[in-house]
């Protein structure tokens, strides 16, 4: 089971994201990328859980497939007690301003040829029967908030910075009253003096309005300052979810210490007296995920076992989860295959 001291406002159980390939001249289905493959765990209510991974892992797919951008494969969403999982795109409409999405590039997600004030104002026409004062009222607030001049409400996207247009992107998510929003690496194409300023701006959002995010990024220096806690993808599987402390201080799964190892350290001193984990090889395909554990190919700890038999993610600690077979705590399978 996973922690449930808290209200859980999404509950992710076994959400699968596979992808079909088609080949041969009757195009028929030879295969599928497993994008997310058996993910797990809870975002609590007001909340910050990183996602974090190597590009190509699967996160931005498991984003979007928890809000149901996509149609899963298999496993059950639930977010503020229904179960979306399987809802038609239809029904699915009137759960759409609970859960909205902040996109990483925030140039192609806004319309060129529609104004400021009328980007933000798209959602409130499709799901509001509100006023046109109303809705022109809302929209000032919501620029207001996220620190954008009313003034610029007539400007197309093109006249802004990145930063701007990111603050757009923010605005148009905020404007249903949403409790939950995906930020799919919502820093990620903006300048380094920008990104703290939109982080900063998310986390003064959350706390007026009491949102819990999903913070989707490979930038673990900037995961560590919004999350609260931390799960690490590899490959379509999480291999290890911890409170954001413990997770730095003391890394358990193999993946997660060397992607640690590779954050900059500006201390020089400490920097020299680090250890830098080099991983071989690359990032197998997945279309043809490896036997047993996904990270068995390139884990400088690999065992016998790690190769055959794919390990349980499981609670180690009280809060701390982690799929390894170094931390395996019953050994069933181990001794089922004869390694120990």
């Amino acid at each position: 089971m996973l922690d449930q001291t808290n209200t859980a406002l999404v509950r992710v159980r076994d959400l699968q994201m596979h992808f079909p390939i088609y080949s041969g001249l009757l195009r028929r289905q030879t295969g599928a990328v497993k994008a997310v493959d058996s993910v797990s765990f809870d975002v609590m209510q007001g909340e910050t859980l990183g996602l974090v991974g190597e590009s190509g892992c699967g996160k931005s797919t498991c984003g979007r497939a928890i809000l149901r951008l996509y149609d899963i494969t298999g496993g059950e969403v639930t977010i503020d007690g229904t179960d979306i999982g399987q809802m038609s795109q239809s029904d699915l409409r009137t759960k759409r301003p609970t859960m909205q999405m902040v996109f990483q590039d925030p140039q192609a997600s806004l319309n060129p040829r529609m104004t400021v004030e009328a980007i933000i104002r798209e959602p409130l026409d499709e799901h509001t029967k509100l006023s046109a004062a109303e809705k022109e009222a809302k929209v000032g607030e919501l620029m207001d908030a996220v620190g954008l001049n009313r003034r610029f409400a007539k400007r197309y996207p093109h006249a802004f910075s990145g930063g701007q247009r990111q603050r757009i992107g923010i605005a148009r998510a905020l404007a249903l009253n949403p409790k939950f929003i995906v930020c799919d690496e919502p820093i990620a194409a903006l300048d380094v003096s920008i990104q703290a300023q939109v982080v900063n701006l998310l986390e003064d959002l959350q706390e007026k309005y009491g949102l819990t995010y999903l913070f989707i990024s490979h930038d673990l220096s900037m995961v560590r300052h919004i999350a609260t806690r931390i799960a690490v993808m590899y490959l379509g599987k999480i291999v290890e979810l911890a409170p954001r402390a413990e997770l730095y201080s003391d890394p358990l799964h193999p993946y997660t210490k060397a992607l640690l190892s590779a954050v900059p350290e500006p201390d020089p001193a400490i920097a020299q007296t680090r250890e830098r984990i080099v991983l071989q090889g690359d990032v197998p395909s997945p279309a043809n995920p490896p036997k047993g554990c996904n990270f068995c190919t390139r884990c400088p700890a690999v065992m016998p076992v790690c190769k055959d038999i794919e390990p349980t993610y499981q609670e180690v600690t009280p809060g701390r989860f982690v799929a390894c077979h170094l931390f395996e705590t019953t050994g069933t399978a181990e001794k089922t295959a004869g390694y120990i």
